[in-house]
Formats: structure tokens, C-alpha cells, sequence
């Protein structure tokens, strides 16, 4: 990076998020195709159960509190380090799941999540900072450590109460159905049981709060279609 912008490297920026419980999850190159202009891409996120500890204690009442908490944290860094704040509920939405494929070589589970050779399923991107020029360090690729590749038994693919999940893909109204039954409130509480599954990272897994705030999320978006 040209001198004027040598102190934003990722050790900077890992400093500052740490406080929020987020890190760094990598970067690239912008291209013309991106439309967003020159610089690099740094993608923030979390990983297992630090975020939730920073967002709870302030957590606001209301419609969409992680989001709002997240441009609270994020929105200040970005002026701080003369980026451009994007985030994945913008509107229209950015293509966060291939900008991550890019900044660290993630590829999907058979659940359609992105998995971490480290932190398994437990992970989240929740910001993109837009930066002039390059960034030290800004390069993640792990693209050759896809767990799946040498998981033969893929118990995700077996745990769903309602074989929501299978290798031709994701049965949303099963899973809905489900979710919105007595049944489902089991995985309401306790979490997506195919998630649950999957041997990777079980030390980063979110905590139960955590998880319940996450599901019941995922349980509105799921039954209203």
C-alpha cells in the first residue's frame, strides 16, 4: 500500500475489531467486475462464540438488533481506517457467499453452509470493508483444507428429522413444516440438528443463546417463504 496507507495491515484491523468479537476473514483484489471501485476487499466476521459475548451486553429491542449492533461497531472502524463499510443485509444484497469463497477459498458443506477447516459450521461473515490500494496481509486462502473431502460418513447429511437435507439439495417447506410444528421446537432450542452433526470445530460452536437467537431468525425467514 502506497506509504500514506502503510499502517492499515491486518494486524491493525484484528486489534480493533477484537473488541467486538469480530476478525478478519481474508480479502482480494477488487476487479471492474466487483463495481466497487479500486483497493482490496477485507471481509469481517466471527468465528464460534466471541461476538455473541460483545453483542449481548448490548443489545437493543427491535427489529433486526444484530444488524443494527453491527453497523454500530463496524461503521466507526471503517472511517477510522478510510474504508467503505458493506454489509450483507444492504439493499440489494451484496454477494457475500462468493466474495467469501474468494477471501479464504471456502467451499459449501452438503448443507449449502460454508465450512472452515477450523471452525466448521460455526461461522459467520458480517461485514466487508472497501480499502485503497493493497493490504498486508489481507490473503486467507485455505482452499486446499476443505474438510468435507475426507469426511466419508457425512452424518449432516443423516441427522435431519425430516431429511431436509440431501445431495440433490435443500427441501425448504420440509424444513419449514417442521420448524413451524411441535416437533420443531427441539431444534428451535437446541439448534439445526445437521448442523449439530458435523464433526468440525465442535470447540467453536455458538452458545445456546446464541443458537436460539440465530434459529428463531432463520425459523421467520424459512416459514415466511
Amino acid at each position: 500500500m502506497p506509504g500514506s496507507r502503510s499502517y492499515f495491515d491486518v494486524d491493525h484491523l484484528a486489534a480493533a475489531l477484537r473488541p467486538h468479537g469480530l476478525i478478519p476473514r481474508g480479502g482480494f483484489a477488487l476487479t471492474s467486475d466487483d463495481g466497487l471501485g479500486e483497493g482490496t476487499l477485507v471481509m469481517v466476521g466471527n468465528a464460534g462464540p466471541d461476538m455473541w459475548a460483545a453483542f449481548a451486553q448490548h443489545a437493543e429491542s427491535g427489529p433486526d438488533p444484530l444488524d443494527r449492533w453491527t453497523k454500530r461497531a463496524i461503521d466507526p472502524l471503517a472511517e477510522r481506517f478510510g474504508a467503505q463499510a458493506v454489509y450483507p443485509f444492504d439493499r440489494p444484497h451484496p454477494p457475500f457467499q462468493r466474495w467469501a469463497m474468494r477471501a479464504e477459498g471456502l467451499r459449501a458443506s452438503p448443507l449449502g453452509i460454508l465450512i472452515h477447516p477450523d471452525y466448521g459450521l460455526w461461522h459467520a461473515y458480517r461485514a466487508a470493508l472497501v480499502v485503497p490500494g493493497s493490504v498486508e496481509g489481507a490473503s486467507a486462502d485455505i482452499q486446499s483444507r476443505h474438510p468435507c473431502d475426507s469426511c466419508s460418513e457425512k452424518p449432516c447429511l443423516n441427522a435431519c428429522p425430516v431429511d431436509a437435507f440431501t445431495p440433490g439439495g435443500y427441501d425448504v417447506p420440509a424444513c419449514a413444516a417442521y420448524l413451524s410444528s411441535a416437533a420443531g421446537e427441539s431444534c428451535k432450542a437446541e439448534g439445526c440438528a445437521a448442523r449439530n452433526a458435523c464433526p468440525v470445530g465442535p470447540e467453536f460452536r455458538y452458545p445456546e443463546p446464541q443458537v436460539r437467537f440465530h434459529m428463531a431468525a432463520f425459523s421467520r425467514s424459512v416459514t415466511a417463504g
